[in-house]
């Protein structure tokens, strides 16, 4: 059986890649300097000492190579294109784009350009939950189903305890990405979120998986609290204030901007612009769109503790769990490694020169791959967001970067070891994938014995129908519809299509009497449907 949705970042191995390149312990208080020296040693906890010096002037030297890095990502990946920004303190200190909007045309990214953020949304959103916690509406520790009185999980016990930040940290026991492929196949965020209680947990607390409806559900909860709904409330408490006009959690919007970033996606070698993702299902976890100029404003804000011209727009006391280690996301593999941790929205770990780093991915099997590095010790951050199905360029950037500020070079081969990394993302998925049929198959059934309509609780209703001699299946609120094609006796394949289905996935499709199994959907025991 097969797990769904690892193509809607983040994989274990590259979220531990990414959260390994930067930095520091705790940021330092929103009225103190910028600086790139080091604090004198006596001002310093045991936790906050780093390993290597930063000298002044370092991060102004790791900007200025920024145009090469990029230029030569552009051209060895051929990808459409890329916007970066990087902050220092208050102040903006890079600020551009490279390549096009959409092949074929000549408009060009520029710093303005609003691209998809997928995962990257996380963040942003986990900022929302803390101006909500500071104002006292909601706290991480509030119990989600104390604000959405439907919701459940399969556990009781774990359906009045979770909480807003047990979601956002992914330790409610939720497997891995589930719920993507209902939404996949048209259900939208409220038939998804009423699903998950279909759904075996794995241990409350003490397990690690990545879900993007988990932590849709603890916003969806928290949106509640406040008497808004999430797009509202991200727009009055982020958005608006920090002046991120081109910034939305609406899909409808990232749809209108005239200087919109297109996805794409590599075909036979080139790109195309072939497919559009829509994410307002999990829109908390992957819907909203930005430009760098944005991205930066808000990077300012999570530099200065919360500040924002002066003004405190998230209590820096609610702020800090968010992007602080709440739970080991990646463990040591050998014990002479580093673990990677996720606090509630955010990544955190520690680089090789002794620093946490604070960071999160994005991407979009369909044409999006973004990456932001924040080192709290040095006052930078740097954001890049690429309109290309994710190759982990977005990660070389910043990785890159992160090396050259701590220490003067690039240390590691990043771009290969992204390039490896991502590789496995665009790989057609299956129990039958690259394989060929049996020779000497047994024939199936009257294909009239396998129709009807089969029941399952979790999916909905699959119906299976003969048209023109064929079988085809139907799933979802929008039927989908996939034609059944003889395999081998009551096996048939079909061909999922999808966000969490790479070109050349197959399946199989398994009756048994009056049972359908259908192994796509198979990866927590959910996919037997009944007649």
């Amino acid at each position: 059986m097969m797990r769904s949705g690892r193509n809607l970042l983040c994989l274990a191995v590259v979220c531990s890649m990414v959260v390994l390149v930067g930095c520091s312990n705790d940021a330092p208080t929103a009225d103190s300097p910028p600086t790139s020296e080091p604090a004198p040693p006596s001002d310093l906890s045991p936790g906050q000492v780093a390993g290597v010096d930063v000298p002044t002037g370092r991060i102004d030297e790791a900007v200025g190579k920024l145009d090469g890095i990029a230029e030569e990502l552009m051209a060895s990946s051929n990808i459409p294109g890329m916007a970066i920004a990087v902050v220092h303190g208050s102040d903006v200190v890079y600020s551009k784009g490279f390549g096009v909007r959409e092949v074929g045309k000549d408009d060009p990214v520029d710093g303005d350009s609003v691209f998809q953020l997928a995962s990257l949304s996380k963040s942003v959103g986990s900022t929302v939950i803390a101006s909500q916690v500071g104002a006292g509406v909601v706290d991480w520790s509030t119990p989600v189903v104390s604000q959405l009185p439907w919701f459940a999980l399969d556990d009781p016990w774990v359906t009045e305890n979770v909480t807003v930040g047990d979601f956002y940290a992914h330790r409610s026991g939720l497997p891995e990405h589930e719920g993507d492929l209902l939404e996949d196949l048209g259900y939208d965020r409220r038939q998804i979120l009423e699903r998950l209680r279909e759904v075996p947990l794995d241990p409350f607390r003490s397990t690690y998986h990545y879900t993007n409806f988990g932590i849709t559900a603890a916003a969806e909860a928290v949106a509640a609290a406040s008497g808004k709904d999430w797009d509202t409330l991200s727009q009055d408490t982020i958005y608006g204030p920090l002046g991120m006009t081109s910034t939305s959690s609406s899909f409808a919007d990232y749809m209108s901007r005239a200087d919109r970033a297109v996805p794409h996606v590599l075909v036979d070698g080139e790109y195309q612009a072939k497919y559009q993702r829509e994410p307002d299902p999990q829109t908390p976890a992957g819907g909203v769109s930005s430009s760098v100029n944005d991205l930066a404003k808000w990077l300012t804000m999570l530099v200065a503790d919360g500040t924002h011209d002066g003004r405190e727009l998230v209590d820096p006391d609610a702020l800090l769990p968010a992007v602080s280690a709440q739970i080991v996301s990646s463990p040591s593999a050998t014990p002479d490694s580093r673990a990677g941790y996720y606090g509630f929205g955010f990544n955190v770990s520690t680089s090789a020169a002794g620093r946490t780093t604070v960071s999160h991915s994005g991407a979009f099997a369909l044409g999006a791959g973004t990456n932001f590095v924040w080192i709290p010790s040095l006052d930078v951050a740097i954001v890049v967001l690429t309109n290309a199905a994710p190759l982990g360029i977005a990660e070389t950037v910043t990785a890159e970067f992160a090396d050259l500020v701590q220490f003067g070079e690039v240390r590691e081969d990043w771009r290969t070891l992204y390039k490896n990394a991502f590789a496995g993302m665009s790989e057609p998925e299956g129990e039958l994938a690259g394989k060929t049929a049996p020779t000497n198959p047994t024939a199936p059934q009257p294909l009239a014995s396998y129709v009807g309509v089969y029941q399952n609780s979790y999916w909905g209703p699959a119906t299976v129908a003969e048209v023109n001699g064929e079988l085809v299946l139907s799933l979802g609120p929008n039927s989908t519809s996939y034609e059944l094609t003889p395999w081998d006796g009551d096996t048939f394949t079909f061909e999922p299509t999808g966000e969490n289905a790479p070109d050349g996935t197959i399946s199989q499709a398994t009756f048994n009497a009056n049972t359908l199994t259908l192994e796509f959907f198979d990866g927590d025991g959910l996919g037997r449907f009944t007649k």
